[in-house]
């Protein structure tokens, strides 16, 4: 009993945290309404998760899981080991870059979360999960509806002009909403949900795909087409000859590949693929391979493609995307990796995601029979990996992909040699019971869950405090405060930009001192980021000798740039 209550405290867990990480965010009392909110959501629930699977025997869990759990522990050792050697400040390491927030702390939770998905032992439960993700979708096909006819309620900045959802931005809400919609069609398809199920699934996907359209996301559509393609495919296995699925196949696939060709400007889909900032990915992916090649062993450190974009970047950069145009991540996940952590971190993230697709293949040659379930699970984590090649490791997304990448290697763990649906239950299947029964009995496993949550939140919570702090001080106009919100502490850690903007508003409003002062502080705190050294150049109260070294410094991260103080 003690088993099936710790399994039904990680599903809930699991599949009501994830729904939050994608929803929540603040606005108004925060420069960042998006990241922070969500890294304090995720660190609750990654301690959170960690409890149970703790509290519920650990090493029966790595006996019964040894792949997943050598993998993760691979890619844990990998980014401990590119932080440690990174000359990157340790907050930065950490926490990530604002505005980002894909530091260690982040990849330390996503890595919680998916080791609690791999210990749930009851296929149903995934059900549950993916309510989590209809929830979270629902919840932004709403919210869109409503941007869309009367206006966006939120008070944010929104530059793009088009939905942000609750991601902050038209491409991740777009692939969101693709993952969705292939989830509502697994789910349609299902012969056996009842009929009244069906229609409304059918009237909410074509909302949501009406959004796609609106949020003028390629990622949106080539996710759906993607997700939509592959739900069609176990139908026609389950319900035709293997002809006819190889020849569905065929079309398939050479649909795809017309595809991934007008994303290249060649083909006939081409108006409706490329974009140029296909183009731009390019570049962007190009300086991200050659950032992890010149750090091969230990990488930047983590979310540190920012500072090393400069001098990793191609010289067709300095036309295309432009000069002055610079990222802070690559624009694909697989290669932030190889940035952030070299080789080791690459090719342990990579093998994770391969075990979570091996896991879907072996599953589906078990058995023709459409398991909508499975399905769902497979066309929500295939839109996910088709995501994160072309944009960014967001983090409302990204728990979606650790989440999926879990689920499918439990399911087909719980599938393995079983003859009957009743082998599924708890009492004889692999997963987390085992020696701690006797210990869990005394501590329910709500408790344990809640204590980690609590713990999590407070790690996790700096970088939103600081923000929240830092905006304060903005609104208030006030000097002492926002000198205040520059005074480091566990609370209000150091962050390059909020030296940045801070600089050029004391130089700015006329207080040179303070201007200098901070930015001989910001160049110490980060000596490898050039908008650090440019303004500690142009500002007002800078000596000659500090310019010179400015400008040193600035030439040396900034080599191809023929003028490196241009504003």
């Amino acid at each position: 009993m003690q088993d099936v209550l710790k399994e039904k405290t990680l599903t809930r867990l699991i599949s009501i945290g994830a729904a939050l990480v994608t929803i929540f965010l603040i606005s108004g009392s925060v420069t960042d309404p998006v990241n922070a909110p969500k890294l304090l959501v995720l660190g609750a629930i990654g301690f959170g998760v960690l409890a149970v699977v703790l509290q519920s025997g650990f090493p029966q869990f790595i006996k019964l899981n040894v792949p997943v759990s050598m993998l993760v522990a691979f890619f844990l050792v990998a980014m401990v080991s590119a932080v440690s050697s990174s000359s990157l400040p340790m907050s930065q390491n950490f926490y990530g870059a604002y505005g980002r927030n894909s530091g260690l702390l982040t990849y330390m939770c996503l890595s919680m979360v998916l080791i609690g998905t791999v210990a749930i032992q009851v296929n149903e439960n995934f059900k549950k999960i993916l309510t989590g993700l209809v929830i979270a979708g629902l919840v932004n096909l709403v919210y869109c509806l409503w941007v869309i006819v009367f206006g966006d309620f939120m008070a944010w900045d929104n530059p793009y002009g088009n939905i942000l959802g609750t991601l902050g931005n038209p491409n991740f809400i777009g692939a969101f909403l693709g993952i969705f919609l292939s989830v509502c069609a697994a789910i349609i398809f299902d012969a056996k949900s009842a009929l009244k199920t069906r229609i409304i699934f059918v009237g909410i996907s074509l909302v949501a795909l009406f959004e796609i359209f609106k949020s003028h996301a390629i990622q949106g559509r080539v996710v759906s087409a993607l997700g939509i393609g592959v739900v069609l495919f176990f139908v026609v296995r389950s319900r035709f000859s293997t002809l006819i699925t190889s020849l569905y196949s065929a079309f398939f696939v050479s649909l795809g590949t017309l595809a991934a060709l007008g994303a290249l400007q060649v083909g006939p889909l081409t108006p409706v693929i490329y974009k140029y900032s296909v183009s731009l990915r390019g570049q962007y992916w190009l300086a991200g391979w050659n950032t992890g090649m010149d750090n091969p062993i230990h990488g930047v450190g983590m979310d540190g493609f920012g500072d090393w974009y400069r001098r990793a970047r191609d010289v067709q950069a300095l036309t295309t995307p432009g000069v002055n145009t610079v990222v802070n991540a690559a624009h694909n996940v697989f290669l932030d990796m190889f940035a952030f952590g070299g080789w080791p971190l690459f090719l342990s993230y990579t093998a994770i995601v391969i075990l979570g697709g091996l896991s879907m293949i072996r599953v589906a040659l078990r058995s023709k029979a459409y398991d909508p379930i499975f399905v769902a699970i497979s066309v929500a984590w295939l839109g996910y990996q088709l995501q994160s090649v072309i944009s960014i490791n967001q983090i409302g997304l990204a728990i979606w992909g650790w989440v999926l990448t879990g689920a499918l290697i439990a399911y087909e763990r719980n599938t393995r040699n079983l003859k009957s649906s009743a082998a599924a239950k708890v009492t004889s299947t692999p997963g987390i019971r085992g020696k701690s029964s006797s210990r869990g009995s005394f501590v329910s496993s709500s408790m344990v869950a809640g204590l980690g949550i609590v713990a999590g939140a407070i790690i996790a919570s700096p970088p939103l405090a600081s923000d929240t702090k830092w905006r304060s001080a903005q609104l208030a106009q006030s000097v002492s405060l926002l000198e205040d919100s520059l005074t480091p502490s566990f609370m209000n850690p150091k962050h390059t930009t909020r030296f940045l903007i801070s600089i050029q508003a004391f130089d700015g409003s006329n207080l040179p001192d303070l201007a200098h002062k901070y930015a001989k502080a910001a160049v110490e705190f980060n000596p490898d980021n050039f908008d650090l050294w440019k303004v500690f150049y142009l500002i007002q109260a800078s000596t000659p000798e500090e310019k010179a070294t400015a400008l040193e410094n600035m030439k040396r991260l900034d080599p191809l740039n023929p003028d490196v103080t241009a504003r």
